[in-house]
């Protein structure tokens, strides 16, 4: 039906908002903490580049929000294992769209991390 379409697309577009408005200052605030840190910022890029498919931002922009809502099944303020669902969460959307995280999404990141993501923004 086209109105549950667009309530779809409504979250989406809530969740993208939220992702370019808080994603860089939790990245910055835990990237050291992150064993994961180049592929979330990879992430980052994949699913704000203009070439990448509308299906694969929205499972990027999907991981994005679950890294930066505040609230999750683990939380990110217990030792150890408070960014392991945050992780679990971006492993699964990785794997789904591998194939459109390009060495250039990849390296962006790297670049990103090197400077102290002040840079990235």
């Amino acid at each position: 039906m086209p109105f549950e379409r667009a309530a779809t697309w409504n979250q989406f577009a809530r969740d993208e908002a939220r992702v370019r408005r808080d994603f860089w200052a939790k990245a910055k605030r835990v990237a050291g903490k992150l064993p994961f840190a180049e592929d979330l910022v990879a992430a980052y890029f994949c699913a704000f580049d203009y070439a990448t498919p509308l299906q694969v931002k929205a499972a990027l922009v999907a991981a994005l929000a679950y890294f930066v809502l505040p609230f999750d099944v683990v939380p990110d303020i217990l030792p150890l294992v408070g960014y392991g669902d945050d992780a679990a969460v971006l492993v699964t959307a990785l794997r789904m769209v591998a194939g459109h995280i390009r060495p250039e999404h990849r390296e962006a990141a790297r670049r990103a991390l090197a400077g102290g993501l002040d840079e990235a923004r």
